[in-house]
């Protein structure tokens, strides 16, 4: 049962690419850094996005980086097994530090820069002493060590994360405290409260007393990292793909920002101020988000930033039997993206034929194979992807919406007044009805396992149609067999606009496209999986199971 309205999105203000491979980020007083598979660390300019400086040292993927409380400096680790201190300013390596076996994947620099830990994949943490290089201690754990930092409360501290537990030293290498369960650690601005990524939920404890405070679930419980903002109100969380941003003033935490946008996991969070927050991701990028706001994505405007720029995404096509979306562009590319993951997994090109610019779109996986069908200058054309190349054409009168059904076995075209099908082996026309909706009709098919019905709804009236094309159309009920959420709006056809689910029960709106995302060019809804398109390029996956378990 839907239980209330969704939160608000947070609004990505712009996009930076930052070149392949990202796992960490740091941001200190409007710089932020992150290292690279190739060796190299890249300072950017938090509000631009502009490059400030590369320094390259290591001869392995950067895997973390930190900058000193007072920014002039920062440790990185590596695959190459070592730990570096640079001088911000001249970019160069201050003190290379060796001893670990095995790659280091977490760095720490005390508050007064005379220390720094480090963990790695050789199941140790170790403490080194800045002006000598020398190895103060190791800690010898029973796992890869994920994550290493100082106490904020007392600097003769350390906090390791091994093997999805949280252990608590001295700087002599004595454990202090008992473990906790958790994949994730960060601490409150004034230090007195901690939070814990552990599974399906974030879990804040006070500090001295350890009691906990309060927690709430992850959607798709895999929270990841967090972090506090600098006012210690909110709490953002990612989770796959996704962030989730909390008010925790309030004695029951309330979501106030679902932040969409990242094409792969979320390796980082950070808040650069109250209301500011930026993320890198396995998708090469760093966004920055506007929490609560919901204006226009500003990358295009801010000629500082350097947005993604990707051909503008005309149709999108949902597979859910087959675990993929499917994306076409204007240049005729198309894409299967894992709706689990959200990556891309395959990208072909159409064959070219002259002129003509693919217009209304489909597609359907069929024995293994991509079949890609699109509608232009009253003529249909058919693509096998694997075979790169078309298969057939047919002359067909004016269309205003393409589909292939369910099976593969027909093809459907919407026009002012009427639908046809013709078989996608024969190309023979099996099937012609006259439907009453017009212009304002929209083909959808239906979800279930019966896949030769089709239904037929306006755009803007909750007027519908339905038929059943298994040998010949006959008319059915569409109202029939229905989903609970309901898919209602624009962004099909030559309609563009917001869209929006509504329960079927109660009638109410329950969730919509808002801001940047709230023109998508097109979409596709099948009661659990919404995909949408958009003209920046970038393709949206939404999983409703998650989002209203």
């Amino acid at each position: 049962m839907i239980k209330g309205l969704p939160a608000e999105w947070g609004t990505c203000s712009h996009t930076v690419l930052l070149g392949e491979g990202i796992w960490s980020l740091s941001y200190h007083n409007n710089s932020f850094t992150v290292g690279s598979r190739f060796g190299d660390i890249t300072i950017f300019d938090a509000i631009t996005g502009r490059q400030k400086a590369i320094l390259s040292g290591h001869t392995g993927a950067v895997f973390c980086v930190i900058f000193s409380s007072d920014g002039k400096s920062l440790a990185s680790g590596s695959y190459d097994d070592t730990v570096k201190f640079w001088d911000v300013q001249t970019g160069g390596v201050i003190k290379t530090f060796r001893g670990h076996t095995g790659w280091v994947d977490s760095v720490s620099i005390s508050a007064d820069s005379t220390r720094i830990a480090s963990g790695s994949s050789d199941q140790t943490v170790r403490l080194w002493d800045i002006q000598t290089g020398d190895c103060l201690c190791t800690i010898k754990q029973q796992d890869h060590v994920k994550h290493v930092s100082f106490s904020p409360m007392n600097p003769q501290q350390l906090i390791s994360i091994s093997g999805d537990k949280i252990w608590w030293w001295d700087t002599n290498g004595h454990q202090i405290l008992p473990t906790y369960d958790g994949s994730h650690i960060a601490f409150s601005p004034d230090h007195t409260q901690f939070a814990l990524c552990n599974g399906e939920f974030v879990i804040v404890q006070n500090s001295n007393s350890r009691e906990i405070v309060t927690k709430f679930p992850v959607f798709n419980k895999a929270a990841h990292c967090c972090c506090f903002s600098p006012d210690g109100r909110l709490i953002a969380a990612s989770a796959g793909n996704t962030a989730y941003v909390w008010d925790i003033t309030t004695p029951v935490p309330y979501l106030v920002g679902t932040l969409v946008g990242h094409a792969a996991a979320i390796t980082s969070l950070v808040f650069s101020s109250p209301s500011s927050l930026i993320s890198t991701s396995q998708d090469w990028s760093a966004k920055f988000w506007k929490i609560g706001a919901l204006s226009t994505d500003q990358a295009t405007t801010d000629p500082g930033s350097t947005p993604i720029t990707l051909p503008s995404i005309q149709s999108v096509i949902l597979q859910t039997r087959a675990g993929i979306a499917i994306s076409s562009d204007i240049d005729g590319v198309v894409k299967t993206w894992d709706l689990s993951t959200g990556l891309c997994k395959e990208t072909f090109q159409v064959p070219d034929v002259g002129d003509i610019l693919p217009n209304h779109r489909d597609a359907q996986m069929i024995d293994g194979r991509l079949i890609f069908v699109w509608y232009s200058c009253y003529r249909i054309y058919i693509c096998d992807t694997e075979w790169y190349g078309l298969l057939h054409t047919l002359d067909a009168p004016q269309g205003m919406c393409l589909r292939l059904s369910g099976d593969g076995s027909k093809i459907l075209l919407l026009g002012e007044n009427f639908l046809q099908a013709w078989s996608m082996w024969t190309l023979e026309l099996v099937g012609q009805v006259e439907v009453k909706l017009g212009l304002e009709g929209m083909l959808y098919l239906d979800s279930n396992t019966d896949s030769s019905k089709v239904r037929i709804y306006s755009n803007h009236s909750s007027a519908q149609e339905g038929w059943d094309f298994r040998t010949f159309p006959v008319p059915f009920d569409p109202s029939t067999g229905r989903p609970q959420l309901d898919f209602i709006g624009g962004a099909h056809c030559y309609i563009n606009g917001p869209c929006w689910i509504k329960d079927t029960v109660t009638g109410k709106k329950v969730f919509q496209l808002s801001g940047r995302f709230a023109v998508p060019a097109d979409v596709r809804w099948d009661g659990r999986y919404l995909v949408a398109g958009y003209q920046s390029g970038e393709m949206l996956i939404l999983d409703f199971d998650c989002m209203y378990p």
